[in-house]
């Protein structure tokens, strides 16, 4: 399915103009998703029509975190949010609710606030939240990036004025809102075994030992080809499943240098595979999604200067090698 021209003695990847593929929600039992952005969903009919063929579930970008939902105090914004989640209603989509406790993109009226005060606003924050979509979210990130790469507890507001008790008690708080949410712990750079899974997978362990709803653990899978793919991928996913959650791919994208070739694109499209191959492999690893599925809306290059190209669908929204890596 793939192009190679020959340009100035360089292998070129040129895309196919469509897909004849069958779309990807429906090459697996697992849910497949994107992050998507309501903006794009309202201005861009190519890109809401590929989401609305390829995808059964989605996650808002930043629609549904404490910065847009109330970045002044008392006064909320659910547009966004309400209008990816009838998006997703009109078009038989779940939703993944994303994110309600992270110490980034939080207003700073929160931060500033006494102990006493703020675990009663974190409270009210996410029982409001939870409840206004209850029974319209399937999954809900309630802790988000929690960890160090060591392993150590990230030195948030929330820990240093409400102590780590603070990760239970959010659980609690979100299980009562929406009984039948599945509530996850999601982090980055934990795919593989190393100190900062470890150190999920032992949270993990005491909450379940504790008798918190914790359901599932989220893997965000933002990784890089100029790194070796992480070592005990499917030895983690399995691990977790063991401890009775669910585990979930939920902002898989696989950078590159720029700009890319048919070399740095068939590595790219290997790890997705990687990735896609160790989800189906575990029968608890129930969700694959990216974070976002076009280049053109890409964090990547904002964030890592000189690299990019990392979703399934390049900039006009046709599909790259790992689309057809994972759907052959």
């Amino acid at each position: 399915m793939l192009a190679v021209a020959a340009l100035a003695g360089i292998a070129v990847w040129q895309a196919p103009a469509a897909s004849a593929s069958v779309p990807l929600q429906y090459t697996t039992n697992r849910y497949v998703g994107s992050a998507v952005a309501a903006s794009y969903l309202a201005s861009e009919p190519d890109y809401r029509a590929v989401l609305t063929r390829e995808f059964d579930n989605v996650t808002p970008e930043n629609e549904m975190k404490w910065g847009t939902i109330e970045a002044v105090r008392g006064q909320y914004d659910w547009s966004g949010a309400d209008a990816i989640v009838r998006y997703a209603q009109q078009h038989h989509k779940t939703v993944r609710g994303h994110t309600l406790v992270w110490h980034s993109q939080l207003p700073d009226w929160v931060a500033a606030l006494p102990a006493d005060e703020l675990r009663r606003v974190l409270r009210d924050h996410i029982t409001t939240e939870v409840k206004r979509y209850k029974g319209k979210i399937r999954a809900w990130d309630v802790v988000n990036e929690i960890f160090n790469e060591d392993g150590t507890r990230r030195d948030t507001v929330f820990r240093q004025k409400l102590g780590d008790g603070f990760v239970a008690d959010v659980f609690r708080w979100a299980h009562a809102a929406d009984p039948h949410a599945t509530l996850y712990i999601n982090d980055y750079n934990i795919e593989g075994l190393n100190p900062k899974s470890d150190a999920v997978y032992e949270l993990v362990k005491t909450l379940r030992k504790q008798g918190v709803p914790i359901g599932g653990v989220g893997i965000q899978a933002h990784l890089s080809t100029q790194y070796g793919f992480p070592d005990g991928y499917r030895a983690n996913l399995a691990r977790f499943a063991k401890l009775g959650v669910d585990a979930a791919i939920t902002e898989a994208d696989v950078r590159i240098p720029t700009p890319p070739d048919a070399a740095k694109l068939a590595t790219q499209a290997s790890y997705f595979g990687e990735l896609w191959d160790g989800c189906q492999s575990v029968r608890r690893c129930v969700e694959f999604t990216t974070w976002g599925f076009t280049d053109r809306h890409s964090w990547v290059p904002d964030v890592f200067p000189g690299e990019g190209a990392a979703c399934l669908f390049d900039e006009n929204l046709r599909p790259k090698p790992a689309y057809f890596r994972i759907n052959p």
